[in-house]
């Protein structure tokens, strides 16, 4: 297997192991260091650093129906806890935490045209970031774009290239708003990425701008 080159930032992996991250971010930083002895190192570090830091805080007084106040925001949640980061693989093309969302491998996947050839399957998650799976063609592009936010993107088969360099599988892209690429499939295989944001795409050509709510990138 190629060596993963583009690892998870600090940041992304300090709120995983914090539990802060939106779940759709979760579940791209959960893929990754399923696939990635380096990131799970580095997150096994942070939820070490984590732990020792609660075991050293003071300790406090608690009122009698702490307990019963806990339950009850529990009850009430509505976004499901992180998906697990699983070192084991099951059979297939996708990590672990991304078949328990999809309910299988690619096979599984409902595609959907997007346009030029490219399909997706958005996921279920929580509201404050959407997911996607984005199945691109040998030698297609996305069209070119800006960020309205973080996008973060992990190749599972195939490789594509942009103004920023080549990611091959288990590869992962972290976008910011200063960053504007136009991601090209390398040609051979098929190129499918899971891929998540916060924010609304920008997109310079009319057509995919009169798509997108429909498309909802």
């Amino acid at each position: 297997m190629t060596k993963i080159q583009h690892h998870l930032t600090d940041a992304l992996l300090m709120g995983y192991a914090a539990g802060t991250l939106p779940e759709a971010f979760s579940l791209v930083v959960a893929s990754h260091v399923s696939m990635c002895d380096e990131c799970r190192a580095r997150l096994a570090s942070y939820e070490a650093l984590g732990g020792g830091l609660i075991d050293g805080a003071e300790e406090m007084a608690l009122s009698d129906d702490c307990f019963e106040a806990v339950m009850a925001r529990i009850d009430g949640a509505d976004a499901p806890a992180a998906p697990p980061v699983r070192r084991v693989r099951r059979p297939g093309l996708f990590p672990v935490p991304l078949q328990d969302y999809v309910g299988g491998d690619v096979e599984a996947v409902r595609w959907r045209p997007i346009g030029m050839g490219v399909r997706q399957a958005i996921l279920e998650t929580d509201r404050e970031a959407t997911v996607r799976l984005l199945h691109i063609p040998a030698g297609s592009a996305v069209p070119d774009h800006g960020h309205n936010g973080t996008e973060i993107t992990l190749v599972l088969q195939g490789a594509f290239r942009d103004e920023d360099g080549r990611y091959g599988p288990g590869d992962v892209e972290v976008a910011t708003e200063e960053m504007h690429h136009t991601p090209v499939a390398e040609p051979g295989m098929d190129c499918i990425c899971l891929a998540a944001t916060d924010g609304p795409l920008k997109f310079r050509a009319i057509l995919p701008r009169l798509a997108q709510p429909l498309l909802r990138i």
